[in-house]
């Protein structure tokens, strides 16, 4: 009798232990860990760092049009390995970047069906990443996705900053909120990234990598769990990704978790989860400085010509370009009516006739494309998406014989998996024709730079194109976009307005349009943003002679190094990049003055120039105000900056 005891005893043991499976994964410092457990009932994971849980008991999987994969799944064997690579971005916050992590490949089988999912997962010392991978597999080669269950409990109730979102189909663009975790509005949809501050110091945000042939991620909070919610196609609310083939892989659902907020900053998780550079020609890649009159309105001065759709017009904002080194001249057209035939006239719908390879008569686009050239001024090109996919390559190769540089893609408004794979179209055939892309109305990126190193910046944030109709955009929404948008990647922000107006004066002009940061926090913000095409948006007689700039002319549009020595999320951020052996210190604040010391120590042995701006003591009456101090430092010293409400500070 006791030798059956024992023996049922063994034998139910070996049915739990087989019914149950977990896995972990820790980073290469051991810090922190991902951990999988699979049970009968459903596939979940947690994550915790520093001993610390961060998500708790988060559900994983899938619903197929063929039913549900969560649930009695079978783990297979765990194949790991150890990765430590670096690898050359063009065009980054970084010239060199490490890819330091631990992955495990983590195969899931479904006995019923015999499909089979691999669960990618590796940790870095910064981060956590997931992915699934769809092999070839007999029987199973397709699938239509109604839902993926990624979930994100977190374990604590941290400090959130957040955006949400009135649809899947928008601009992702609107302001921040601050908001303890509890607060968080059940069933809204919630941009990402978004960034947590949890105890004893630690910060973490959540976002998405490789996004490729599938649909866009947001989150929801349900139940007090934040879930995944996928956008789906267009026209209809229940069909998210359809795909014919196999192998497939999901985009990254990326963790990154630091005991400093710089630290998010900094990491180069969103690169490494890219695939390497697939363009075999990249000796024509370097980042773009350029003018961007549409934000001004296309103003010129008073002269024998009217402003408009002429060649003038555009004369004038070449020689602007010529006379202070700027690579490129952009050209959209005037008043809200496109450079190209458009039967509908407008700026935002474009007509079912739209032909964006037909330059309109009066433009005399042959004598402006001939005009920059003889200026060594390129041309920035700004279309509508709609009527350019229609005619990509044709488009394209005109343009490359026109000598332009890059477009502004604009209007695209979606992430549904279509206009992931329209994106990705676009950029391949634009880098056949030597053609970098800005990508305007869009959804976030998600380190696809290193792929396509043509991909210069993307909008989709709330920016300074507001303050033509609106008084939303101001310092502390500006303070929210490094610790949110940014920590996806470049961030186009329509930079360079150089009429600055204090808060209590500050008045909405569509034409000429005003700024109520100060001056310094304008030029901070060049450095402060990740973002490859140098846009300057104001007039040339708002810039030539103004104090300022000459940083505008000269801060580099790609670094080499990045350091974040001194942040707070939603009050100050001071951001340290290095171009070669120069380093440019930017610094904004939000409406709360303060003093800060900002330590050298991140500079390397020897005696430097250094250019510091600051703000003047009277920007409450004259925000364009500031103080320019030149003196010799070394890595030894501390700068004093004292910040104004709405201020900056750079250091150069």
């Amino acid at each position: 009798m006791r030798k059956k005891i024992v023996l049922f005893l063994f034998l139910f043991c070996s049915i739990i232990t087989s019914a149950q499976h977990k896995v972990t994964v820790s980073s290469p410092d051991r810090k922190l860990r991902f951990s999988l457990q699979v049970t009968p009932e459903d596939l979940s994971y947690e994550v915790d760092y520093k001993k610390q849980s961060i998500i708790t008991n988060s559900l994983l999987g899938f619903d197929f049009d063929s039913g549900e994969f969560c649930s009695n799944l079978l783990v297979g064997k765990v194949r790991r390995k150890s990765i430590d690579e670096t690898y050359k971005l063009l065009v980054g916050k970084v010239s060199i970047a490490r890819n330091h992590c631990n992955e495990a490949v983590i195969p899931l089988q479904e006995p019923t069906t015999d499909r089979r999912i691999n669960l990618i997962v590796r940790v870095f010392n910064d981060g956590v990443a997931f992915r699934y991978e769809f092999p070839e597999q007999k029987g199973w080669n397709s699938y239509v996705m109604y839902d993926e269950k990624t979930q994100f409990n977190l374990s604590s109730n941290p400090k959130t900053l957040l955006m949400y979102l009135p649809g899947y189909a928008n601009t992702h663009e609107s302001v921040y909120e601050h908001v303890a975790y509890n607060e968080i509005t059940e069933q809204r949809l919630i941009e990402m990234p978004v960034t947590f501050e949890f105890g004893n110091k630690i910060f973490v945000s959540i976002t998405e990598a490789a996004i490729r042939d599938y649909a866009g991620m947001y989150l929801m909070k349900e139940e007090n769990k934040l879930i995944g919610k996928l956008s789906p196609h267009l026209g209809q609310e229940k069909v998210k990704v359809e795909v014919e083939t196999f192998p497939h892989n999901t985009p990254w659902r990326v963790i990154s978790i630091a005991d400093r907020i710089g630290a998010l900053l900094e990491t180069n998780i969103l690169t490494s989860l890219n695939e390497p550079c697939k363009l075999e020609d990249t000796s024509w890649i370097k980042p773009c400085r350029t003018t961007f009159t549409w934000w001004n309105g296309n103003v010129v001065p008073d002269s024998t010509f009217s402003p408009g759709n002429n060649f003038d017009t555009n004369k004038y904002y070449i020689d602007f370009a010529a006379r202070n080194g700027l690579d490129a001249h952009g050209i959209y057209g005037y008043a809200e009516t496109p450079w190209y035939y458009d039967d509908n006239f407008n700026f935002g719908h474009a007509g079912p006739n739209a032909d964006v390879t037909r330059p309109i008569p009066c433009l005399d686009m042959p004598r402006i494309v001939e005009y920059a050239r003889s200026k060594g001024v390129g041309i920035h090109l700004w279309v509508h998406w709609r009527p350019l996919y229609k005619k990509l390559e044709e488009a394209f190769e005109l343009y490359e014989k026109w000598g332009v540089k890059g477009l502004m893609v604009d209007f695209m408004e979606r992430d549904d998996q279509e206009m992931i794979r329209i994106q990705e179209d676009i950029l391949k055939c634009a880098a056949e024709h030597h053609l970098f892309i800005q990508f305007h109305g869009s959804s976030k990126p998600s380190g696809l730079i290193r792929t396509y190193p043509n991909e210069f910046t993307r909008e989709g944030a709330l920016n300074y194109e507001v303050c033509k109709w609106d008084d939303a955009v101001n310092a502390d929404h500006d303070i929210s976009i490094p610790f949110t948008r940014m920590l996806a990647g470049a961030t186009d922000y329509h930079l360079g307005g150089f009429r600055a107006l204090p808060r209590s004066k500050f008045k909405i002009q569509y034409v000429n349009p005003y700024v109520m940061s100060t001056r310094c926090h304008m030029l901070a913000m060049y450095i402060v943003l990740e973002n490859h095409l140098t846009s300057l948006c104001d007039t040339p007689e708002a810039y030539e002679g103004q104090p300022g700039f000459e940083v505008l002319c000269n801060v580099p549009g790609t670094w080499d190094e990045i350091y974040v020595p001194l942040a707070e999320i939603n009050q100050h951020v001071t951001v340290a990049r290095r171009s070669r052996t120069d380093w440019w210190v930017g610094t904004i604040n939000n409406s709360v003055a303060r003093d800060l010391q900002l330590k050298l120590d991140f500079l390397e042995d020897g005696i430097y120039e250094a250019i510091i701006y600051t703000d003047a003591s009277d920007v409450d009456e004259n925000a364009n105000h500031l103080n320019k101090e030149i003196r010799k430092v070394t890595k030894e010293d501390i700068i004093r900056m004292p910040l104004a409400s709405d201020g900056g500070s750079v250091v150069y």
